[in-house]
């Protein structure tokens, strides 16, 4: 049948939604870097999570690398992990910052007021902030279209669910996970008008036993499809022993479920850290 059809192709080929990070709410980067740098630049990375998280934290970490290979001795690169969104983070920013790093970013929603705050102490020193939304002279913001990957894993979702009951994992209501969950029932409906989303909120961004467990949850509620905007493989991995789908967060998560695991959004922030070391 066509659906047929159409199923083993998003098996087969749709495997990984490659989602570049190179998005604008920065101030005109349009190319990837080339050259190398004048001068030793000491970059700073502030991550919410542990980098082996395979999700957020650890894509990030894949672009710091990009950066040193891009650059090799040419740059200095420091980062923080696990920091708590608040007042440690401004103790974070303010060391990297002192330490006489040229420019940081700050890889979390969270950490927006605490970069501006120390963005206006240390007028020389470039900061970055990912997913927010307030900007300085030294302080900029950046992000990626996750919305419109969310929508293509729901259309996917909608055409795999039996049940027509989605379930997401989500981590704090801001504004990139309402994005999220609104792509991904929207994409749903597109091919799917019985679907419906069921969401229980974790608190948290990477704690794999609160994320299993409200995977656990929502499966017990009947969804047989599961999204995640948290940062652990653990609803993927629930999911399998579960035998219900599921979608990788940030990173390829097929080796935690070979067969739960339908896709995943890719976070790749290589091109964007490379270009903005440049510009320093």
């Amino acid at each position: 049948s066509i659906q047929s059809k159409f199923i083993m192709f998003l098996r087969n080929y749709v495997k990984k939604l490659y989602f570049t990070a190179i998005l604008a709410a920065v101030f005109g980067i349009t190319g990837f870097a080339e050259g190398v740098l004048a001068q030793t630049t000491k970059v700073g990375f502030v991550y919410v999570g542990p980098i082996g998280d395979h999700g957020w934290t650890y894509r990030h970490h894949v672009g710091l690398k990009a950066v040193e290979k891009k650059f090799g001795s040419k740059v200095k690169t420091t980062y923080i992990e696990k920091v708590p969104e608040g007042a440690d983070a401004v103790r974070v920013i303010r060391k990297l910052a002192a330490d006489g790093n040229d420019i940081i970013f700050t890889t979390s929603f969270g950490f927006m007021n605490p970069t501006a705050q120390v963005a206006k102490a240390f007028p020389k020193v470039k900061f970055e902030h990912a997913t927010g939304y307030k900007t300085g002279p030294n302080f900029s913001a950046y992000n990626s279209r996750f919305y419109e990957a969310r929508y293509l894993t729901g259309i996917i979702a909608g055409k795999m669910t039996k049940k027509n009951r989605l379930g997401y994992v989500a981590s704090f209501p801001i504004p990139e996970v309402i994005h999220g969950i609104n792509s991904a029932i929207l994409g749903a409906r597109s091919v799917n008008p019985k679907a419906e989303i069921r969401v229980i909120w974790v608190s948290t961004w990477y704690d794999p036993g609160k994320e299993s467990d409200a995977t656990k949850a929502l499966i017990d509620q009947g969804v047989d499809v599961i999204f995640q905007h948290t940062d652990s493989p653990a609803p993927c991995q629930t999911a399998e022993k579960r035998g219900v789908f599921c979608f990788g967060q940030a990173s390829d998560n097929s080796h935690f479920a070979p067969d739960a695991h339908l896709t995943a959004i890719i976070d790749d922030w290589d091109p964007y850290y490379v270009e903005r070391v440049k510009a320093v």
